[in-house]
């Protein structure tokens, strides 16, 4: 099993899941976060006096998957997501050894 973690806008979240509804996968976990990267953020004026705002708003995304899913889902996330400009965000895949499901208690695969 294989765990995506992907930090996108928070304008293409529903994009994002449309996508993978479409794709098969129904259960995510979505938080919002703040960050930066490449965009480095952007300089505001507050009462006469410049800012910058360097952590900008994101949104995190979690799937578990098996691991003949992890190529389709990366494409299908990175297509969702895609304006082109730089800000797009990353994703990061971990293996994940095992899972349980609490009411169940089924393990592996049949827990995801």
């Amino acid at each position: 099993m294989t765990k995506i973690e992907c930090i996108i806008r928070p304008g293409k979240l529903e994009d994002v899941k449309e996508a993978l509804d479409r794709f098969g996968i129904k259960g995510m976990t979505v938080t919002q976060v703040i960050g930066c990267g490449l965009q480095k953020g952007r300089t505001e004026v507050y009462r006469g006096r410049e800012y910058s705002i360097n952590l900008l708003p994101k949104i995190k995304v979690e799937i578990v998957v098996r691991d003949d899913q992890v190529d389709g889902v990366i494409r299908t996330i990175s297509e969702a997501a895609r304006t082109g400009q730089i800000g797009d965000g990353k994703i990061f895949t971990h293996r994940v050894e095992n899972a349980a499901r609490i009411r169940t208690g089924e393990q592996g695969e049949d827990a995801i």
